[in-house]
């Protein structure tokens, strides 16, 4: 096959795991594959350019992809969510006409910022591909043609954390993610205040800027900021006893998230405990893989029980990476994307 992979932008999530690494393997079995990132990034523009220069520069950029496919013949576009972050949907339809088959892949609920473009993309895709059930459900009244590829990650990177010769006996409960997602650390605040007067431990925030912090109440807390840093990401998760995945329960945003965090927890065996919104109750494995806790006295007895017993800690991260081996690594779900792509182009 001769693939077009569309993305984001190289630095984003959906390319970092859920394209990037099936590139690496498409092209060791022997396809062609042309990597084409947005730049800006999608959803980015350049502060010293300027807003509007930055959405022009980002459109030459597409039409010059576009041109590439006058050029050379793909057999499949695979567009990672839409190409811009507006209602047209041109772009797509000359991608379509000019590619032999055109793929949307979804991992976040695009369809609550344009849902006029979210029915015409679906409509005009050949394939579908859904990051958990939620996505399926809300896109098969328009598309049967879908395929469930969860987001994943790479067991080869993300290897096991090291449960011998603990550096310190305080637990170290780490949260890892966007600066503009701190805001959900409030819904586990009260809990995390609560349990910092019963026993010692270490919130460690791993975030490129925790400004944003500032809005959400953890006094009397141990925090500790540890900058992100990309190449470093899985030893910064591997020092992690414990991670938090807290989520809003009245935000239909949410429920459609793919769960990423809790996965890259688990893949390095550190058990989770996150709010049981949309696909985090899938993973969790009904409590097996860390604790599900939406209120205070669940986010509360969840910390209780695994910032005090590290044999338990031990146990459910292991489970924890044995699930994510089987159901949500890259490793588990190539050969399902690959069948989906030669089925379609057969």
């Amino acid at each position: 096959m001769k693939i077009l992979f569309l993305s984001s932008g190289a630095h984003t999530p959906a390319a970092r795991f859920r394209i990037l690494p099936y590139v690496r393997l498409f092209r060791g079995d022997g396809h062609h594959v042309v990597l084409a990132n947005s730049f800006p990034q999608k959803y980015d523009y350049f502060p010293w350019m300027g807003f509007r220069p930055s959405q022009l520069l980002k459109r030459g950029v597409r039409w010059w992809h576009w041109l590439r496919t006058k050029l050379q013949t793909f057999d499949v576009v695979f567009i990672d969510r839409e190409i811009f972050d507006d209602a047209s949907t041109t772009m797509e339809q000359r991608f379509r006409e000019s590619c032999r088959r055109l793929v949307i892949d979804l991992d976040d609920a695009i369809f609550l910022r344009y849902p006029e473009k979210f029915d015409r993309l679906m409509q005009m895709a050949d394939l579908v591909i859904c990051g958990n059930h939620f996505l399926e459900d809300k896109v098969r009244s328009l598309n049967k043609r879908i395929c469930h590829v969860p987001t994943c990650v790479d067991m080869d990177e993300y290897t096991a954390r090291s449960f011998q010769n603990s550096v310190s006996d305080i637990p170290v409960i780490g949260w890892m993610g966007t600066s503009g997602n701190l805001k959900y650390l409030s819904v586990a605040a009260e809990a995390l205040r609560a349990f910092s007067k019963e026993a010692r431990f270490e919130l460690r925030i791993v975030v490129p800027d925790i400004r944003e912090l500032q809005g959400v109440d953890l006094r009397g807390v141990n925090v500790m900021h540890e900058p992100w840093q990309p190449k470093h990401e899985v030893r910064q998760i591997q020092q992690f006893d414990v991670g938090l995945m807290p989520l809003f329960s009245n935000q239909e945003w949410d429920i459609y998230k793919c769960g990423l965090k809790l996965i890259q927890y688990l893949a390095v065996a550190v058990p989770g405990i996150a709010a049981p919104v949309g696909v985090n109750a899938e993973i969790l494995d009904g409590n097996r893989n860390g604790f599900a806790a939406q209120t205070t006295d669940e986010w509360l007895h969840a910390l209780r029980q695994l910032a005090t017993n590290a044999q338990l800690r031990r146990e459910m991260g292991e489970r924890g990476r044995q699930t994510v081996e089987q159901k949500y690594s890259i490793q588990a779900n190539y050969p399902i994307l690959l069948r989906a792509l030669l089925e379609i182009t057969a």
